[in-house]
This record gives C-alpha cells, structure tokens and sequence, in this order.
C-alpha cells in the first residue's frame, strides 16, 4: 500500500490533494503536514513511498525540506509544489534531487501521471538495493585454474568498456558470477544491476517483465508498470538462460540493443534507456541458429565479446580452495566452527565426477559439514557425497 505525505500550508489544497489521490486508487494511504517542520518530523519516523511538497511556506520553506530529506531519506522521491512567481525555484529543485514538479492548481492528468512514475521508480530503487547487499555479499570468485585465471583476466580487460558479453557453459558452473563481477568492476557499478532470469518467465509474460506495459494492455494490467530494462538504466541488465527467451521478444531486445529504446506493453511511446546488456546461456546459440530458435542477428549483437566458464571437471586444481570456501561460508551460515577436511577426503572429492558442477560441490560440503564428524574424513566422503 503506498504512502503518501502532503507538505502544504494551505488546508484546502491539502483537502483538494487528498481528495484526487485518493479517488485515484484506494489503495494509496495519504497523510497531510501543515507545514515543512512537520513534515520533516513524519519524515523521519515513516517511510512514504512519496512526498508533494509545497516550495512556498512559513517556518520552513520546501527548498529546505527537500534538502533535509535528501540527507536523512535520499531514496524518497519529492514532487514540488510551484505557485506561478515559483517556477524558476522549482526548476532550481530538480537540480538538487527533486522529482518533479507541478504547478498550481493542479493540472489533474499531469498530477496523477506524475505520482504513478514516481511511485513505480521507487519501487525500483529498493529492489535495486536489495539486489547491491545481495551482490556484495554472496559473490566472490575462488579459483587458481588456467581458466578462472583467464577469465579473470578478461573480466579486468572487459568490464571498464560498455562491451556486450555473452557468458556461456553448463548449468551450475558460475556463469551468474561472472556476471556480478563484469558488473562490479565497470564504471556502471554504482549503477542497478538487474537480474532477468528468462527461462523462469513464462514466453507470454517475458515482454512485459522485460519492457513493462500500460494500464489496460492485457487482463491483469492493473496498473502502469516500469520494465526491467528502465530498471537497469545507467546499469547493467543481466539475461540469464537466454537461449530460452521466445523469438518476439529476442526482436524487441534486439531493438532495444539497436536503437537504445524500448516500448512498454500496449504502448507506441519511446523509452530511452542507457543500459549494458550481459546474457548467458547454457545451450550452442548456433545449433539454436541452424533450427531457427535463436535470432542470428541479435547472438551477433550479444556476443561482442565471448567468455566460456569451464566446467569443475575441467578445474579440479580448484577444489580444495572452493572445498575451504564453501565449509567457512556454510559454517558461519549455520553458526558452527568451521570443519577441516582430510587430505583423502580432498582427494574423494577432486576425483568425484561434477555433473552438476559448483552448485553440486556446494550442496555437498553442506550436507557433510552438516552429517560428518569434527574432521570431514575419506568415510564420510564415501558414505555421503553420493546420496
């Protein structure tokens, strides 16, 4: 339910804000301030989704509120409210973070149209956030090979540029991380990174999740909604599986790679979007060319630059780092001491075949870690690790 806060000194304006907000949609729940200290003080003990702020009131102007907010709730967009001698301070608020503005009295179209946007990119900006604490903490490449030092290599040489990346290998291989860290390492890293993971989203909902749509645009369009693609503006949008995403929407990507534009759902309007596209696949691209499942042109768009993650079968040297990995990481998740592994159970392990790959290593040091003794023996290893 999103909360709104009116900062305005004028009651029946505040009545009339009320009034078209919440007629709008019921689902808004909207508060009122009477003047910039109060609304400063809600501010700090709530979290609305919205603020409209009048610029011209006693005790404390709207230029100074919205500075306050900026500092003690940056995330929380702000809509000024400008009287007409108000428009040049009203430009000068978008300068130092404003949203946006509107004029008085209220154009109603502009008005509503406004709160949807603004509403819509807060919503971004958390999940934007929750996925920046989820990168920071869960990513790290371990390894030593000859082919995680060759990607590492790469990901230095590559991430600084805006170069397309097309990752490709098995399942469960880490093709997800190298990602993160393309991401983390270029000058979009204080940028969103979004994750669309095409093969989860069923073929007739991936344009919108990819592009958003219109209210009305299909059945359960309740309400305009932004895409993933303006998520990821002056980002980086991550296409995990992409060798699942259905043809139509391979031809607006492509579009959207060519012309650095995009168009919700149900909609003939232009979106421009300033994002770095890194897909990932674990199928031949080009046999999926040949049946005529994958678009030619766009894997060309994508595959500027080619980074192939080998399979653990293929870097066993990195098990035992990845084994020492694995058993702090999972011991601290747990609340254990961490476990030592023997040099024969490392030994079990290095052999063992990796059909499943890191992801396969992981579920069973934390299933051995969890069964095993105080020192994870070769018998453990035997009676555990092929379950």
């Amino acid at each position: 339910m999103p909360k709104i806060l009116i900062i305005e000194d004028e009651a029946a304006i505040r009545r009339v804000l009320v009034k078209i907000l919440s007629e709008e949609n019921s689902t808004y729940q909207v508060e009122e301030a009477e003047d910039g200290l109060v609304g400063i003080e809600k501010i700090k003990k709530e979290d609305y989704d919205l603020v409209l702020c009048d610029i011209k009131m006693p005790k404390m102007d709207g230029v100074e509120v919205l500075e306050a907010v900026k500092k003690i709730k940056p995330e929380t967009p702000m809509v000024m409210i400008s009287g007409h001698g108000d428009l040049d301070t009203a430009v000068n608020t978008m300068r130092l973070g404003a949203f946006d503005y509107i004029s008085k009295p209220p154009d109603l179209n502009r008005l509503l149209n406004t709160v949807r946007i603004a509403l819509d990119r807060k919503e971004l900006v958390v999940e934007n956030k929750m996925l920046k604490k989820k990168v920071s903490k869960n990513y790290e490449m371990i390894g030593e090979s000859d082919g995680v030092e060759r990607i590492k290599d790469m990901i230095d040489k590559v991430a600084p540029t805006d170069a397309r990346v097309l990752i490709t290998g098995p399942n469960g291989t880490g093709k997800e991380l190298v990602a993160h860290w393309l991401h983390q390492k270029s000058e979009r890293s204080k940028g969103p990174m979004i994750e669309v993971n095409c093969a989860a989203i069923p073929s007739e909902l991936i344009e919108s999740e990819l592009f958003g749509h219109v209210k009305g645009a299909f059945t359960s369009a309740a309400k305009d909604r932004a895409g993933k693609f303006e998520a990821a503006n002056g980002g980086t949008i991550f296409l995990d599986e992409i060798g699942d995403m259905s043809l139509s929407a391979q031809a607006k990507v492509l579009r959207a790679l060519q012309e650095s534009r995009i168009q919700r759902v149900g909609s003939d309007k232009d979106i421009k979007v300033n994002v770095r596209v890194i897909a990932a696949t674990n199928k031949n691209l080009k046999k999926e060319i040949e049946e005529g499942k994958f678009r030619e042109d766009l894997y060309h768009r994508l595959a500027v630059i080619l980074i192939e993650v080998p399979s653990l079968n293929d870097r066993r040297v990195d098990i035992p780092l990845l084994i020492n990995y694995f058993s702090e990481k999972i011991s601290n998740e747990h609340g254990t001491a961490k476990k030592s592994f023997s040099d024969k159970a490392i030994k079990l392990l290095q052999n063992y075949d990796w059909t499943g790959n890191i992801r396969e290593l992981r579920n069973v040091i934390e299933r051995l870690i969890i069964l095993g003794g105080n020192e994870v023996s070769e018998s453990d290893v035997q009676a555990f690790a092929s379950k």
